[in-house]
């Protein structure tokens, strides 16, 4: 049988479907690192949040016990810097959600081009099956044609045989 003419098509698809698949591994690695690293900004915004609360609180005892006015503004001064302090860890947040959304979206992609890989490779696939079922066809026509031709061949033989049978009984010695 003569040789898959799109072999080497059919190997670069499955390279390329292979390249998917750790292309999209490295992708939700990537997801993964980005979601860990948003939980610990999260983690971290929250312990400055509930230091806030915390300050607030002791403010609003301190001003119930008639504290000093000094002693007030100071404790206003460093609750001004925890809210600084958490700006600053929200917005760290708020870039690290926009990372992970990216990462989420390459994963997606990744997902999406794997898919397609996986669908070359299964046309190719059910190409080639296809190709090798014509070609049998084909082999078992020419082994039709063979067989046709040498059983004519072998009938006129013996058609020739049998007509040289019949003059040499017509022809009287």
């Amino acid at each position: 049988m003569p040789r898959y003419p799109l072999k080497q098509l059919a190997e670069i698809k499955q390279k390329n479907l292979e390249t998917a698949e750790i292309n999209l591994r490295d992708k939700k690695r990537i997801l993964e690192q980005e979601q860990t690293s948003l939980i610990k900004k999260e983690k971290e915004r929250d312990l400055v949040k509930e230091h806030r609360i915390g300050k607030l609180e002791q403010l609003r005892d301190h001003m119930d016990e008639g504290a000093v006015p000094h002693k007030i503004e100071q404790m206003k001064q460093y609750l001004k810097l925890v809210d600084e302090k958490l700006a600053v860890k929200e917005q760290t947040v708020v870039k690290q959600k926009k990372k992970v959304t990216l990462a989420e979206e390459e994963v997606n992609k990744a997902r999406r081009e794997l898919i397609e890989c996986q669908q070359d490779v299964e046309k190719m696939r059910l190409h080639h099956k296809e190709w090798e079922r014509e070609m049998h066809l084909i082999e078992e026509q020419k082994e039709g044609i063979e067989m046709d031709e040498i059983g004519s061949a072998g009938h006129e033989r013996k058609k020739t045989a049998i007509s040289r049978q019949k003059r040499k009984k017509k022809k009287p010695h």
